[in-house]
Order: structure tokens, then sequence, then C-alpha cells
């Protein structure tokens, strides 16, 4: 497999776009209360994306119809790909906000998972797992490693805790183009390749896990994917570049401050 390795003043380029990226996740954090509308929240997002220069990526991507929005909302059993409208934040909920952003040629891309004020143990725990799984897999990164290696770790630390890995569903390379090979699983399997970790390489590493059964389906609106059993799900995802010192996270904040660094931002 042909893997497409960046240069480190590539790696700068792409931590410019991140850090864009970061400040439209931090705009949307602020909107996290109870009574807020999703379309609101994806308004202040494009918003900012646009007047730093950025190109938001998700609107338009083509499919059966072409996504509407420049952020993903999913809320409590969604797993993904939920579509910004006048649904209402209600406290107890579970919102996920995926964002991508292409800043000077460059991509980055970065969700998380929030509670709406106060949430339950079950919930709570759920966002710890997933979350954890995200820090696991950076700090798993290292030159020569395969990566069916450290998907086996997350699937079987998400499974020993009790909750089950989203199978249809994996993360992907990334760089002048957001979606590039190879497919990063969060699980092990034969059916995709295999690969071995490179310096150079920069990755879109998202863990989505389910409360209850791995099994999801897509929502009659051609986008939204959810869980089949209707338990929720939690999603968290940073652009990450493997480089002579180590992993980097090219989505964090100025101060490498973070969900999955060990300085968990959910509420």
């Amino acid at each position: 497999m042909l893997l497409q390795i960046k240069t480190p003043e590539e790696i700068t380029q792409m931590r410019h776009a991140g850090l864009l990226l970061w400040q439209a996740h931090q705009v949307a954090a602020k909107m996290i209360t109870a009574g807020t509308l999703t379309r609101d929240i994806d308004r202040a997002v494009e918003e900012t994306l646009v007047a730093g220069g950025g190109i938001p990526l998700f609107k338009g991507v083509p499919g059966k119809v072409p996504f509407p929005a420049a952020t993903c909302i999913s809320l409590n059993e969604e797993v993904v790909h939920g579509i910004p409208s006048s649904r209402v934040l209600n406290e107890g909920d579970l919102v996920s906000l995926d964002i991508g952003v292409k800043l000077n040629g460059w991509c980055a891309d970065a969700a998380v998972t929030y509670a709406v004020g106060e949430i339950d143990e079950e919930k709570a725990r759920l966002l710890r797992v997933t979350e954890e799984c995200l820090a696991r897999a950076i700090g798993a990164l290292r030159p020569g490693v395969r990566w069916s290696k450290i998907a086996l770790k997350l699937q079987k630390f998400a499974e020993r805790e009790g909750f089950s890995v989203v199978e249809e569903l994996v993360g992907h390379a990334i760089g002048r183009e957001m979606w590039e090979p190879p497919q990063v699983p969060n699980f092990f399997t034969r059916q995709m390749p295999d690969f071995k970790l490179r310096t150079g390489l920069v990755l879109a590493i998202e863990p989505m896990i389910n409360l209850g059964r791995k099994e999801v389906v897509l929502r009659p609106d051609h986008w939204t994917i959810a869980s089949r059993d209707g338990k929720p799900s939690a999603h968290f995802e940073h652009t990450v570049a493997l480089t002579e010192d180590g992993p980097v996270v090219l989505t964090c904040g100025p101060n490498g401050e973070g969900w999955g660094m060990g300085q968990s931002q959910n509420r």
C-alpha cells in the first residue's frame, strides 16, 4: 500500500489548519447548553472557519443528497453525520460535533462528544472510555508498528469495559484531501489492508463506541448513522502526525490542550 508521507513543512501547514479547527470547536463548545438549536451551532462553526480563511469540508460532500452543513452534529444514539436543524439540545443529551476544514490547501478533521448538563453514570463512562480509546491510540503510535496491533488493543479495551466498537465506520489518513488511504479501523479486521506506521504519516484517528451493540442503521435523511438498538454512542477524533519526535496532535489547542490528551473537555 502506498502511504502518503508528509514533510515536516507540510505537517506545519496542517497544524495551521488544525488550530483553526480548534477555534471552531471552542466556539461550538460554548454553545453546548440546553435550549440551543443545533443549526445555530453549525452557523457559528461555519462563520468561524470562513473568517479564518478556511473552507468547511463537510458542506456539499456528495451523496444521495449533498451534506447540507459545515458540522456533523449527532445526538445520543446517533453515531455520526447528524444534520444540524431546528432540533434543541436537552439536559442529559450527548452531542457529538465533527468538523473538517481545509486551509491553504491542507485539511484537518476532529470530533468530540459533550454532555449537555448532567448525565447519568452510564453515559459518563461511555464518554470516558471512548476518549481513552483515542488517547491510547495516540500514545501507541510508533514507526514500524502495525496499525492492526493498535486497533486490536482499542477493541479489547472498549469491549472489556462493556461497550462495542462500531465496525461500519473507520478513520483515515488525511492531507491535501480529507479522506486519503489507508483506512484506519478501530477494531481488528482482515477485511481492510493493514499497514505499518511511518514517520510523516498523518492520520485522522476516530474511535466510535456504542453503549449497546455495534450494529448501526442509516436514517432516511441519507446521512445520519445511528445505533440499531437506539442506545447512546460517542465519538472522539484528532488529526495526528507521526514525526521524528513521536506523535503530534495537529488539532489540539495552541498550548497542547484537548480531548484524548489527558485533559478531558467534557462537562
